[in-house]
């Protein structure tokens, strides 16, 4: 689609064709500040392999700029710093990789009010507040949908079950619930969960 002539073939794999070569990538000065801020809030709250990636995302981009866009890398004085002490739930990179491969996830739950559930829900997305995390979820136990603290949660198993993440409508309809909910509240849902 794009124009690039790529060919493949079964059991070979995928080739680009001899004599057309990739034009280099290439960014201006603000969405190379966007990466270095995306990367450094990454890196701060992002679990260890996310961290680690968006450290390696930076090493890649810096590799390929030329010398003048390097320094405007190197000099971007755009930070994520955190301004107390906060830790990365062990559990975020598990649930990660449980809406990846929509896997069933069982956990423990405490609510703000001091009260303990356990909670098996399909989970559907993750979202970062901030300070905390939060996931999206068809829950079980109340057969509705729900956004759980990932803070919150203990004793977490992603399980062996897949489920189909659009049985129920998937984020979108999860998106149309908690706009629903704000209306009710007359608060609306944040943009960055549209």
């Amino acid at each position: 689609r794009s124009g690039v002539p790529i060919r493949g073939e079964a059991g070979v794999g995928y080739a680009l064709e001899r004599g057309f070569e990739l034009p280099p990538l290439t960014f201006n000065h603000a969405e190379i500040e966007a990466l270095v801020l995306g990367a450094r809030m990454v890196d701060t709250w992002g679990d260890t392999e996310l961290s680690e990636a968006a450290r390696s995302v930076l090493s890649k981009v810096e590799a390929v700029l030329p010398e003048p866009l390097q320094r405007t890398l190197a000099n971007t004085a755009l930070f994520a710093p955190t301004l107390k002490p906060t830790r990365v739930p062990d559990h975020l990179a598990d649930l990660r990789r449980a809406v990846t491969q929509q896997r069933k996830v069982r956990f423990e739950y405490t609510k703000p009010n001091g009260a303990y559930t356990e909670r098996t829900v399909h989970p559907l997305g993750l979202h970062f507040w901030g300070r905390t995390w939060s996931l999206a979820a068809w829950c079980h136990l109340r057969e509705d949908w729900r956004s759980f603290r990932v803070d919150r949660m203990t004793a977490v198993k992603v399980g062996d079950e897949g489920f189909d993440p659009d049985a129920r409508g998937g984020l979108d309809a999860y998106f149309a619930h908690m706009q629903a909910a704000a209306d009710k509240g007359g608060r609306t849902v944040p943009s960055g969960l549209r």
